[in-house]
Formats: C-alpha cells, structure tokens, sequence
C-alpha cells in the first residue's frame, strides 16, 4: 500500500496561483509525470465530494495543467476508483526510485481520506 500526503503552494506570494502537490510514497506525482504541469487548484480537487473522493465507478480526474502552453498534452489525469477498503490510482506513468515506470498505486481508504479532509481543512480556515 501506498502513502498520499498533500501539500498546496501559498498562491501569489510564492506562484502564480494556488497548485496542490500530490506527493505518493514521498514522491512528487506531478512532477515525475510531467515537469511542465502544476497541480490543479486544491479547492477544486479536495472538496468534499470532489473529484479526490473515490467510488465504486471509476472516474477520471484532471490534477494538473500546463502552466505555460507548450507542445505536447496540456493536462495530466489520473484514474481513481474505489476497491472494497482501498482508493485506486491508475493510468499514472512516472519513474519510481529504482527508475521503473509506476503505472498504479493503492491506499488505504482511511489514510487516504484523512489525507484529503486535512488539508482541505487546513486551507478553507485560510484568510
């Protein structure tokens, strides 16, 4: 099983805007699979029953986008469903630690959940 962890840039003091982080295993997802992408809006991603929540009927979810136009696909989208007590994410492709493509990962619906509710917490009391 894997671990997620979330994290959020602090918006226009630091970036653009405000990008969420998707860090699987302590890796960071966005940036492995594509160096060109930023995350998408952690409100957009993170609310609740938003589109981070998993269930029975796999969706496809859209966690980053080109910050900047450039050749090549300008969104990064993930498969996310819901197995019994586990979240599923497939249809990733990004080189793990030992350098071989991870092209799925599996989390424990509790950590997973408590993950989001967290930082979606932490940012909606965010002046």
């Amino acid at each position: 099983m894997s671990t997620l962890l979330i994290g959020a840039c602090p918006g226009l003091s630091a970036c653009a805007a405000v990008h969420t982080y998707l860090f699987v295993d302590g890796l960071d997802l966005v940036a492995r699979s594509d160096s060109r992408m930023a995350g998408l809006d952690p409100g957009r991603l993170l609310r609740p029953g938003g589109p981070l929540y998993p269930t029975d009927m796999p969706g496809r979810v859209d966690v980053a986008a080109q910050e900047r136009p450039e050749s090549g696909p300008d969104r990064l989208s993930i498969r996310v469903r819901l197995r019994g007590e586990t979240v599923v994410w497939s249809d990733v492709m990004y080189p793990g630690l030992d350098g071989r493509v991870i092209e799925e990962v599996r989390f424990r619906l509790e950590q997973y959940l408590s993950e989001v509710e967290r930082v979606y917490e932490a940012l909606a009391g965010r002046p």
